[in-house]
Formats: structure tokens, sequence, C-alpha cells
């Protein structure tokens, strides 16, 4: 029997792209990811998640990734809540897969864990068993390890625009560098960078910050 496991990176900045990961293997295999000593990529330090991440594509059937960028996630927003704009680049995902598997585990955003794998359903073009459950990159090696993935390309993402544009820190609303940088970008430019999440709150508020306006809640 062949599973996915689907989980993201990136759902909750306010900087740079939500990254969407699936990974597949054939259920007997799975023992081989607890070997490598798989865990949802937030329980794991940045060295051992670049390792596990060089190593897994020797043990899994097949995996992909999606990167939605701040500006995709601004539009889709207008029409979409989050956890539907997930569930259509999930419904991608699994599309995208060259073998399709009987069973993809998700990691739910939805308070009711089902709810979201209904959301899914909506978007896959083949039979498929989905089992949506809070907690599912803790509880299931197979979505630790699209965990993982994710986590390293977002991390990479990351990098690439601290590399172009200066320290930006996390991109997480609680990091101050983040906030610094967003903060000193529109004092001197005006407005938002491109990779600022233009919807968010923690955009907003700094806008209004700078241009001495009522501040969002």
């Amino acid at each position: 029997m062949l599973i996915a496991g689907v989980d993201e990176a990136g759902r909750g900045p306010a900087l740079g792209p939500m990254v969407l990961s699936i990974a597949s293997i054939e259920k007997k295999h799975e023992e081989k990811l607890v070997d490598l000593g798989v865990k949802d990529s937030k329980l794991l330090n940045e060295k051992e998640r670049n390792r596990q991440n060089k190593i897994l594509p020797a043990l899994l059937h097949e995996f992909n990734s999606v990167h939605i960028k701040a500006g995709e996630i601004d539009t889709l927003r207008n029409r979409k809540n989050l956890n539907e704009i997930e569930a259509m680049r999930i419904g991608y995902l699994l599309n995208s897969l060259k073998k399709k598997p009987d069973v993809a585990f998700v990691d739910s955003p939805d308070p009711i864990a089902k709810n979201f794998g209904k959301r899914i359903e909506k978007y896959i073009s083949f039979k498929l068993e989905i089992r949506a459950e809070h907690k599912a990159d803790i509880n299931y090696p197979i979505v630790s390890a699209a965990s993982i993935i994710a986590k390293v390309e977002r991390d990479k993402a990351i990098r690439k625009l601290s590399r172009k544009y200066g320290n930006i820190g996390s991109g997480y609303p609680h990091d101050p560098n983040t906030i610094a940088f967003m903060h000193n970008w529109v004092k001197k430019n005006k407005k938002l960078p491109d990779f600022a999440r233009k919807s968010w709150a923690t955009s907003k508020n700094i806008e209004n910050k700078v241009f001495q306006r009522k501040l969002e809640f």
C-alpha cells in the first residue's frame, strides 16, 4: 500500500512564501523513516533537518513541493480563506504524483480536522482516502518527512531573500529582526516589499505606524 503525507511550512509569517510538501512511501518501508529519526520539523534543529533532508529522497517513493508566494496569497485571500488556499495546493500536489497513493495523511489547520479533508477532496482527480488530523506531523512519519522537506525549502527561500535584501529575520511576526526590517523598508520605500503578505495584520500595522494611521487588530 502506498501512503502519502502532506505538511506546510510558513503558514503564519508576514514575509516569504508558504511551502507545501508531499512525500509518499510504501507502507512496508515506513519503518525506514522512523530509523532515520524523522519528526515534526519544529522538533528538530536546523542541522538535523538538513541531514535528514539529504537522505529522504533515497527512502521515499516520490516527493514534491509547491511555493505559494506572498502576492499570490494576498490575491487569493480576496476570494478564499487560507485553509481553502492550502487545500487547493494540496490537491495540486496529490494530482502531481506519478503513482497515486491509497491513503494521504494531512496535518489539518481546520478546528474540525475532518473538514479540511473534505476541502481537499474537491481538488483531487482520483479516488483517495484522506485522513486529515491534528498533529499528523507528529503522529505519522510520512507527514514528518513532508514537514522536514517543506521547512528546509522555506528556510532556503528566506536565506535567498536575506542575501538580496538584507537580514529579514525568519519572516514571522514575533521576530524582532523581521519587524525591524519591515519598518525600515516601509519608512524608506513608502510601501511594503513585494515578498510581504500585505493582507496580514502585521503588515498593515507597520504601514499604519510609519504613516501614523490608526492601528488594526
